[in-house]
């Protein structure tokens, strides 16, 4: 079990303090497991506090020895009730405060109305892009667990490889998938941070399984029931068609995205050729991408290509595209930044994403996926499983 290093930890919470310096604000108060995970270490119930100046304060409901065991941070103390937290910052030398932030895009409203009583006056910011911003970026720590996880990726594709035949459901063998990877320390347990939109690890779909869905993604499924109306369903998968396989291994908390198509036969021409063109897509994106560029670029780059081919009507989803061909990745599966028109955050070297150029059609999805690391020079691929439809 790997934990985070505390001059990790000290990194972050000193990039979050010099955004909370830089905007105004006295302090933040982290709730969120993925944040409270990724400041301090422990998903334990609490509240993380982030002075602007000095040292945050770990306040634990439950279980504090367990935090205590898997954070390092210097400061972690019992809360048992909420009521008593100015008292508790105020020992610490913190308060009263003029404003105070909170992670407004994931804060339930009954929560932040509870919050604005018990620190009135003070004002209720949201800083939640501060803290995205913050975690936009990869330190060596989180680049090596990620890369560590690529490898467990693709022994997974391989086992699908080895695996797949005619007649076996969808079900059936995006369990075997889920078996074999909990066998190799996967989590179980995806994070996605946008409100309700919760997704299983293993997305296999075959054929007229191109269902669109709630779910923010290219290809919905139509799952085994409308109460998780997405995914994998009883369907049997035959020859000559395709069966997209979108995967995420989650190793230590951090998870990589990768998408491979795997065909029983031979895929008809109009999928055969769509598939090309998304690798060609791919491939347009991974030399155009450098430090600097604008993430909107690769999308609109992108868009052009799609156009181009005879298949543009398809790109990124049929009847309802989504309006992003990428998407940045590591606790939870959709950090920044975001690939899609108009996001002018220039590319950093450090950053995670995914690039996912798909084509829908109602008798078969195609495409691919590969998770990138930006370096000086350009783009490292991490998913490096063949990316040509793979044959059986």
């Amino acid at each position: 079990m790997r934990y985070t290093p505390k001059s990790e930890l000290d990194q972050r919470v000193a990039k979050l303090q010099e955004s909370l310096r830089q905007s105004s604000i006295d302090g933040a108060v982290i709730v969120q497991n993925a944040d409270l995970f990724y400041f301090t270490g422990t998903i334990q119930r609490s509240h993380l506090f982030v002075p602007s100046e000095g040292k945050p304060v770990l306040l634990v409901k439950k279980s504090l020895e367990r935090a205590k065991e898997e954070s390092l941070m210097d400061n972690i103390i019992s809360l048992d009730s909420l009521k008593e937290i100015n008292t508790v910052l105020q020992s610490y030398g913190y308060g009263p405060f003029k404003t105070l932030g909170f992670e407004l895009d994931v804060l339930p409203a009954s929560q932040y109305l509870r919050y604005q009583k018990l620190f009135e006056p003070a004002e209720i910011v949201d800083v939640s892009p501060l803290i995205r911003a913050v975690r936009m970026v990869k330190s060596s720590f989180e680049i090596e667990i990620l890369k560590d996880a690529a490898k467990l990726h693709h022994e997974i594709f391989s086992l699908i490889k080895d695996n797949l035949r005619e007649g076996i459901s969808e079900l059936e063998l995006s369990g075997m998938v889920a078996a074999v990877s909990r066998k190799k320390g996967h989590s179980g347990f995806m994070r996605v941070r946008g409100f309700n939109q919760d997704l299983f690890y293993v997305h296999l779909l075959s054929g007229q399984n191109t269902f669109p869905s709630y779910f923010d993604g290219a290809v919905g499924g139509k799952g085994v029931s409308p109460a998780f109306a997405q995914g994998s369903c009883h369907k049997l998968i035959g020859r000559n068609e395709p069966v997209l396989v979108d995967y995420s291994f989650i190793l230590d908390g951090y998870m990589l995205d990768q998408t491979r198509i795997f065909c029983l036969g031979k895929l008809p021409d109009h999928l055969a050729g769509a598939h090309a063109v998304a690798v060609e897509i791919l491939k347009e994106l991974e030399k155009i991408a450098r430090p600097g560029v604008a993430c909107g670029k690769l999308y609109d780059r992108a868009m052009q290509l799609a156009g181009d081919s005879a298949f543009g009507k398809h790109f990124l989803g049929f009847p309802e595209p989504v309006a992003f061909v990428g998407h940045g990745i590591g606790i939870e599966l959709d950090e920044l930044p975001v690939i899609a028109h108009g996001f002018n955050i220039p590319l950093e070297e450090g950053m995670v994403f995914a690039l996912e150029p798909k084509f829908v059609f109602p008798d078969g999805a195609v495409g691919v996926e590969n998770t990138y690391l930006v370096t000086k020079d350009g783009l490292e691929t991490l998913t490096v499983f063949e990316e040509d439809i793979i044959y059986i």
